[in-house]
């Protein structure tokens, strides 16, 4: 998710520079690790120490089909290819070497990589891809891409998947981000709620090491692709962004994602490392919005998520809890910058206002039949429109963020209370919609095309009553003519953005109008690396892989471009 870091507390850095050399000693063993220097500490010259963001225990899930996983999506399992949603062109071969499409779109061809094992010894072979889809067809639950083709193996290393009908934008999806699991384990897993304590995969780490305040991947010795240079990667947990910012000024880590102060200087302040920023994802109070599908709370109408839109000063918000490294942001969730040509031009705002309009939002409501209580807050049927956030302890950008939504809602008579829990419990209620908002960020697709995004989030395919995981969508959004736009879109060849316009034209309006997302700002996702330890990080000008630490599969095209320079 996008998240930026305010202003650290002076005083802080020795303290946390101790907390991070305790969970570095705490690492594995000789025997643990697997590796022949026998330590994942963080003053060896191959191991990276990575912070996510995580604020609380980890609580062990390799499950790469889950939507609480904490990890293992393209250094232990792996895609049949690597597609770079920052940068248009070919993906790169992984897992798969090559594909093709028939000429209208219903069957595809691939062929797989020979020469490939598992961890455990067992080989890879183009029944373990057949296998892998057949299980997102069969179970519904773990199925966030909607696949429904008809798999035939060819032989070890060929099969063809057949389409009812053209399914060109499957193809990112499928050879992207299916994440191939062993058959000879996984055809006795149950993959909607086994939580995989010990992955085996064909990716270039292992995990070697796990304990509830970090986890530690080491270099497979026997890749496909070769023995990564980083020999081991830990991944730590602190108590949030204040922890991390203080981590990095003391040189305790070498990869996190989110900004800390005075950006522009990162390399004065912080010798031996250097900051990048991406704009990619959407930061936005996701709401339980499905009055039809369990959702309670004044949220469900959607007269009170356009107020809530509308009351936001998005400047401020900017300002004082995103450091200016935010942009605007579409209603209709297409980029504003990628995706210009793509925004429906039926939109009434094509841009999110970036001051606040109080005035409109009471319009809003009282036309909806809300009154105005003594409180100053207004209520309908005896309802206040008074609801709680959930936002993640320690995650002080959201949480800043979160605070000025609710002094700005105030003034449009609506009340917003924060309520703030640690990461496993936020990631529970999100996927089980057991919560009125919750602060996060819409993430884009496995390519440069909103189709992915929208398919998502906002397909009925993807959301699932209360009390039952979403994944993802989060929203319990479901509309008829949303669903038949994304099957038209799918049926058209992407290539043909006259004949798709229309359908994103529908997609767009429905979703501005209904907001069950409610848009905040479009996110510049920043993240501050070890350019001293390690060569080949990604830069502006090289954008091989989105650099964010939490990114998936991108960390993993990272940490096999690095390489230590042994200082």
């Amino acid at each position: 998710m996008f998240r930026n870091v305010p202003a650290r507390r002076k005083g802080a850095a020795l303290a946390a520079s101790a907390a991070v050399a305790a969970l570095l000693l705490s690492g594995c063993s000789a025997s643990e690790s697997g590796t022949s220097n026998g330590s994942s500490s963080g003053s060896d010259a191959d191991t990276l120490i990575a912070y996510t963001g995580q604020a609380g225990d980890y609580q062990i899930n390799f499950n790469p089909y889950s939507p609480s996983t904490i990890g293992g999506v393209g250094e232990i399992f792996e895609p049949l290819f690597y597609y770079n949603q920052l940068q248009p062109g070919e993906p790169k071969p992984m897992l798969g070497t090559e594909f093709s499409w028939n000429e209208d779109g219903t069957e595809l061809s691939i062929t797989t990589r020979e020469g490939v094992t598992f961890t455990d010894g067992e080989p890879f072979t183009a029944e373990d891809v057949a296998f892998n889809l057949n299980l997102l067809k069969e179970n519904p639950a773990i199925n966030a891409i909607g696949f429904s083709g008809e798999v035939t193996v060819v032989d070890d290393t060929h099969l063809t998947i057949a389409f009812s009908e053209p399914a060109f934008v499957d193809g990112p999806s499928i050879l992207g981000r299916t994440y191939i699991v062993p058959e000879h384990i996984w055809s006795d897993v149950d993959p909607a709620t086994d939580v995989v304590a010990e992955p085996v995969g064909t990716g270039p780490y292992m995990l070697s090491d796990f304990k509830a305040q970090a986890f530690t991947y080491t270099a497979n010795p026997d890749y496909w692709g070769g023995e990564p240079a980083v020999k081991n990667v830990r991944y730590i947990a602190l108590s949030g962004n204040q922890a991390g910012a203080d981590a990095l000024a003391a040189g305790t880590i070498d990869w996190q994602t989110g900004p800390v102060p005075d950006m522009a200087n990162v390399e004065e302040n912080y010798p031996g490392y250097k900051a990048i920023t991406v704009h990619l994802n959407q930061p936005a109070l996701f709401t339980c919005s499905n009055a039809e599908l369990g959702c309670e709370g004044p949220q469900t109408d959607p007269a009170v998520r356009q107020a809530l839109y509308y009351a936001m000063d998005r400047e401020q918000i900017n300002s004082l809890a995103f450091q200016n490294t935010a942009a605007e942001i579409s209603p209709g969730f297409a980029l504003p910058e990628r995706d210009a040509e793509i925004i429906s031009d039926s939109l009434e705002e094509p841009i999110a206002p970036m001051s606040p309009d109080a005035d409109r939002a009471s319009s809003i409501l009282e036309a909806a039949g809300y009154a105005k209580g003594s409180d100053g807050i207004y209520a309908k049927d005896g309802e206040r429109v008074a609801m709680s956030v959930r936002v993640v302890t320690g995650w002080t950008d959201y949480i800043t963020a979160v605070d000025l939504i609710a002094q700005q809602a105030k003034a449009a008579g609506i009340e917003i209370t924060a309520q703030q829990s640690s990461w496993n419990e936020w990631t529970e209620v999100r996927g089980l919609g057991e919560y009125q908002l919750l602060i996060d960020s819409l993430g884009q697709g496995p390519a440069a095309d909103p189709y992915y995004m929208y398919n998502e989030f906002f397909s009925t395919a993807n959301t699932a009553p209360v009390g039952t995981n979403a994944n993802p969508g989060f929203a319990r959004f479901s509309d008829p003519e949303v669903d038949a736009a994304l099957a038209a879109l799918k049926a058209s060849n992407p290539t043909d953005t006259e004949a798709r316009q229309p359908h994103y034209d529908v997609i767009q309006n429905k979703i501005a109008e209904s907001l069950p997302y409610i848009p905040i700002l479009v996110g510049g996702t920043t993240s501050e690396y070890n350019a001293a330890k390690f060569d080949g990080w990604p830069t502006q000008d090289d954008l091989y892989a989105f650099p964010a630490i939490w990114a998936r599969p991108d960390s993993s095209q990272i940490f096999m471009s690095l390489t230590p320079t042994g200082e």
